[in-house]
């Protein structure tokens, strides 16, 4: 028995914007959201068997970025607080907080997010080869639809 842990997905369903939770198998075509049973088509192959991310299964697509993997709702709200309650412990307040996130990001995975769909990917093999997130990329994917076909933008 491997202690490797099988790839997960996380994507948003189109119709009630709820995260489904992915499994990849050969025989999945479909997942289900559980709220509005909405059936979103996905496509696995044997890398997403295997845990290696290359191409995307829910739209196709071959870019991504990496981060770690923390709530970004958690983290504004988190932000947000230290900044009000700066006004009166003098920036101390944003500085524990600084602090949190270094901690943080010293002991939390890293995920993969599909540029294009937003899905999200726990437990990739490959995770060591998906660039971090780059701003041109995700301006260029989300409002003209660039496909960069797995490529990095380098200037």
């Amino acid at each position: 028995m491997s202690d490797k842990k099988s790839m997960t997905l996380t994507l948003t369903c189109p119709s009630c914007e709820s995260a489904i939770d992915v499994l990849p198998t050969q025989d999945a075509h479909h997942a289900q959201c559980d709220i509005c049973q909405e059936q979103v088509p996905v496509a696995f192959n044997e890398d997403h068997m295997n845990g290696v991310l290359k191409d995307c299964p829910c739209c196709s697509r071959k870019d991504f970025y990496k981060q770690r993997d923390f709530n970004r709702k958690i983290g504004v709200i988190l932000f947000v607080i230290a900044a009000i309650a700066s006004i009166w412990t003098y920036g101390l307040s944003l500085i524990a907080l600084w602090l949190v996130d270094f901690f943080l990001f010293q002991k939390l995975p890293s995920i993969a997010i599909c540029y294009k769909c937003q899905t999200i990917f726990r437990n990739v093999a490959n995770i060591e080869e998906i660039h971090d997130f780059n701003h041109e990329m995700n301006d260029r994917i989300v409002y003209s639809d660039h496909n960069f076909h797995g490529e990095q933008l380098e200037h």
